[in-house]
C-alpha cells in the first residue's frame, strides 16, 4: 500500500475552504472587469532564462526548474509579473497600449512553508500595461480597496511607498551600487527590528555606521496607523511628506520620488480610499529588484503576522529585457491562499461544503422519478440544488444537510404528493410552510424557496 500524503509545503483544499476560495477569484474577476481589466493566461513554464535573474537571488534560489526531454532549460513561473513582461513584450503589437490584464493562477516557490506560505499558491494578479501616468498608480491601490471590501474585509491598511525616495537617497550617499543589498536588508524590518536591521546593513550590505543610521531613519518616515480617524490620518501623511522633503536636502531623485508619492496618495483619497487605511511607509522595500516606484503592501490589521495579503508595485523597465519598446508597467497581486489562510484564521469564511443551498429529500422509491423532475424545475428556476440519492429516514437526511451547510430542505411525501403541495423547510429557523407545486407549475415553489433563501443569507 502507498501512503497517501502531500509533499511539504502544498495541501489539498476540502470542500469547506474550496468553495469560498472558487467564490474569491469570482469576486475577483468581477473587480477586476470593473476596471476594464481583460483576462490572459500563460504557461507555467517558461524558459528559464525569461525566469532567472528578474526577481531577486532569493527567487532564484526557490525557483523549481529542470531540463525538459528536449534538453531545453525551463523553470516553473515563481509569480505572473515576470511572465506578463515577456507577454506584452511578445504580443503588444497585437494588444496596443495601454493594456490592461488580470490573471489568476498558481505560481510556485521552493521556500521554507509556513503559516500562509506555501510552495504553490494562487496570485490574483491585474496590472496596466504601457503608461507612467499617475491615474494608474491610483487606480492600483484603489482596485485593492475595492477588492477587499468586496471579500467582505473592513480592517486592512494599504502602505505606500516609492522607491525612487530611498533610491535617491542611497545616490546621495554614493550607495548606488548598494541597493539591492539595501532594500532586501530593509525589507526584513517588520521581521526582525530595527537593531537587526542596522546590524544587517552594516554586515550584509557593507555601509558605514552613518549610512546605515540615515538610510534607517528615512526608513522609519510613516504616519500612523492606529490614528482615531481619517483627517488625523491625512494630517499625520502631511507631516511624513514635509520630514521627506526635510531629508532630501534638494536631492532631485528624492525630490521627484517625493511629489509622485504625494500625487497617488491625494488622487486616492479623492477615488474614494479612505484616509485611515492608506499609510505613507518609507521602510516598504519589496525584495523583487524589478520594481522602480510606487511599491505597496496590504495588511490586516486583526492578523499582521500573516504578513501583505496583496502587494505590488510600478516597474518601469522589466520589459526592456525582451524588446526595445519601452513598456512601463504597475501592477498588484493578490495571495489567495494566503488570505483564505488569514480568514480561515479570522473565522471569516462561510461554515459549508457544499455549493448547493437547497436539499430536495427523498422518501419513496415510487416517487423517484417525480424529485428528479422536481430537482430540475428547481435548478431552472435558478436555484442550485441536490437531490438526496436514497430513500432514507428524514432524520438521516436533515442531518446530512445539517452537516453539509444547506439553508433549505424540500420536503415531500406521499401525503404531500397527494395534496399537490411540498414543504418548505428553513433549516436556519427550522419553520416549515406548505407550499403548491405541480410539474407544470413550479413557479410558485421557485419564488418560495427563493424568498426563504434570502430570509437564511439575512440570518445567517
Amino acid at each position: 500500500m502507498i501512503t497517501p500524503r502531500t509533499l511539504k509545503g502544498f495541501r489539498d483544499y476540502l470542500p469547506a475552504v474550496m468553495i469560498p476560495r472558487e467564490s474569491m477569484m469570482q469576486i475577483g474577476r468581477e473587480v477586476f472587469r470593473s476596471f476594464g481589466y481583460a483576462p490572459i493566461d500563460t504557461p507555467v513554464l517558461e524558459y528559464f532564462e525569461i525566469l532567472t535573474g528578474k526577481g531577486s537571488d532569493e527567487t532564484d534560489r526557490q525557483m523549481f526548474h529542470f531540463t525538459d526531454n528536449g534538453g531545453r532549460e525551463v523553470g516553473m513561473r515563481f509569480d505572473l509579473t515576470v511572465p506578463l513582461a515577456r507577454f506584452a513584450a511578445q504580443h503588444t503589437h497585437q494588444l496596443g497600449t495601454p493594456f490592461k490584464r488580470y490573471h489568476i493562477a498558481p505560481v510556485f516557490r521552493g521556500e521554507n512553508p509556513q503559516a500562509g506560505r506555501y510552495r504553490e499558491f494562487v496570485q490574483a494578479d491585474f496590472d496596466t500595461i504601457g503608461t507612467t501616468s499617475v491615474v494608474a498608480d491610483v487606480e492600483t491601490l484603489t482596485v485593492i480597496n475595492t477588492l477587499l471590501e468586496r471579500l467582505g474585509l473592513r480592517r486592512f491598511t494599504i502602505r505606500v511607498n516609492n522607491r525612487a525616495i530611498l533610491s535617491g537617497l542611497l545616490d546621495q550617499l554614493g550607495l548606488a551600487e548598494h541597493t539591492s543589498a539595501v532594500l532586501r536588508c530593509l525589507d526584513k524590518l517588520d521581521k526582525i527590528g530595527v537593531d537587526a536591521v542596522d546590524k544587517e546593513l552594516r554586515q550584509s550590505a557593507g555601509i558605514t555606521t552613518e549610512q546605515a543610521t540615515q538610510v534607517l531613519r528615512l526608513a522609519q518616515c510613516k504616519n500612523a496607523s492606529d490614528s482615531v480617524g481619517a483627517a488625523d490620518s491625512a494630517g499625520a501623511a502631511e507631516s511624513v511628506f514635509q520630514t521627506l522633503q526635510d531629508l532630501s536636502m534638494g536631492h532631485e531623485g528624492m525630490a521627484a520620488g517625493i511629489e509622485r508619492l504625494q500625487q497617488v496618495y491625494s488622487g486616492t483619497l479623492a477615488a474614494g480610499v479612505p484616509a485611515d487605511r492608506l499609510r505613507i511607509d518609507v521602510s516598504i522595500a519589496r525584495g523583487l529588484d524589478y520594481y522602480t516606484g510606487i511599491i505597496f503592501e496590504t495588511i490586516l490589521d486583526e492578523l499582521p503576522a500573516i504578513g501583505s495579503v496583496c502587494s505590488g508595485g510600478r516597474y518601469d523597465n522589466l520589459a526592456g529585457l525582451y524588446t526595445k519598446q519601452h513598456l512601463p508597467g504597475i501592477g498588484g497581486s493578490l495571495g489567495l491562499d494566503r488570505l483564505v489562510a488569514a480568514m480561515e484564521q479570522l473565522k471569516l469564511l462561510p461554515q459549508a461544503s457544499t455549493p448547493a443551498e437547497v436539499l430536495v429529500t427523498q422518501f419513496n422509491e415510487a416517487h423517484r422519478d417525480d424529485y428528479l423532475a422536481l430537482a430540475t424545475h428547481l435548478r431552472r428556476g435558478g436555484l442550485r440544488v441536490e437531490l438526496y440519492p436514497d430513500a432514507k429516514k428524514l432524520k438521516a437526511q436533515l442531518k446530512y444537510a445539517a452537516e453539509k451547510g444547506f439553508r433549505v430542505a424540500v420536503i415531500a411525501g406521499d401525503d404531500e404528493w397527494q395534496r399537490g403541495v411540498v414543504q418548505v423547510k428553513d433549516l436556519h429557523s427550522r419553520q416549515s410552510d406548505d407550499v403548491a407545486y405541480a410539474a407544470d407549475a413550479p413557479e410558485e415553489l421557485v419564488s418560495a424557496i427563493a424568498s426563504c433563501l434570502e430570509q437564511t443569507r439575512g440570518a445567517g
